[in-house]
């Protein structure tokens, strides 16, 4: 009799409890990775929660300051920031789903490079409160191999647990997609402190959008990526498709928690420096969002 696969959730927002949660349901040995001890102990006592379609769901996993060993798969959910601190048994299979740029290259230092796998989600999940998340859209998860890691038993495990799953050969390149559609809706709702959605009812806000986003594309350009659709229209499908929902980086404002500015506008710019690319909006968004920050003495 095989032993069940057991996987490391590393990270206890929505969607590290949305995977933690969907894994769980599905059979599997599930560990949910924190670092905040008094958030450990009430995790552990209450469980965690999936509200979805006017349904609750409530799972049992077990909560631990670190990731064990033996570990069948290890999804990386914590804030980019939070990478560099990350202590992963050497020998993991570890795929990342964070945003932003860097956090596999980051990853690649603390494991074997051909371990880590990454990519991105548009799964939907908002966190009601410590530990209970609201899924409020199914989306897809893509991925790939960093380096040479084989893909098929990460993704025999997430498509069990009901998530539809795309293999990429360049993980890389739907990481720089997703940021650089980030890059343009995400520092604005922080800004203006409004939904997705109200970024495309202001004709001056909606043109900085594309511009942000034009910015992060002619970057990504100079290490070679081209995107076979246009990314302002796609950030601007996303702002359609995701009207009502409050970015993570206005949530991490409004919570008085530090954003993931630096992993996306901070790193468009550092890149577009490096290659003697001028991004002056992204400059200013950024700036602006470190402000928010500070004045919040975060």
């Amino acid at each position: 009799m095989s032993k069940t696969p057991s996987i490391s959730i590393v990270g206890p927002g929505a969607l590290g409890c949305l995977f933690a949660g969907k894994l769980c349901k599905a059979g599997y040995r599930v560990h949910l990775v924190d670092y905040r001890q008094d958030r450990i102990a009430r995790l552990s006592k209450c469980g965690i929660e999936i509200h979805e379609d006017g349904n609750i769901e409530k799972y049992n996993v077990h909560v631990t300051s670190h990731v064990p060993t033996g570990q069948d798969l290890i999804i990386i959910l914590v804030k980019s920031y939070a990478t560099q601190t990350l202590i992963l048994p050497p020998d993991a299979c570890v795929l990342t789903l964070q945003n932003g740029l860097g956090n596999a290259e980051t990853l690649c230092k603390k494991v074997s490079p051909d371990k880590v796998l990454a990519g991105v989600t548009t799964e939907a999940a908002t966190l009601i409160e410590e530990g209970k998340t609201r899924h409020t859209a199914s989306g897809l998860t893509t991925i790939g191999s960093w380096t040479t890691a084989p893909v098929e038993k990460a993704v025999e495990i997430l498509e069990s647990a009901g998530f539809q799953i795309e293999i990429t050969n360049s993980p890389s390149q739907a990481i720089w997609e997703k940021t650089a559609i980030n890059a343009g809706i995400n520092p604005l709702t922080a800004i203006l402190n409004v939904p997705n959605g109200a970024l495309l009812k202001i004709r001056e806000v909606r043109e900085l959008m594309r511009e942000l986003v034009i910015e992060a594309v002619k970057v990504a350009g100079t290490e070679g990526y081209r995107f076979p659709k246009s990314l302002v229209e796609l950030a601007e499908e996303t702002c359609r498709k995701t009207a009502d929902n409050i970015s993570s980086m206005l949530q991490d404002i409004r919570a008085k928690r530090k954003t993931e500015i630096d992993a996306i506008s901070g790193e468009i710019l550092r890149r577009g420096i490096s290659a003697m690319l001028p991004t002056p909006r992204t400059r200013t968004v950024y700036q602006l969002v470190r402000g928010l920050e500070e004045s919040a003495n975060l």
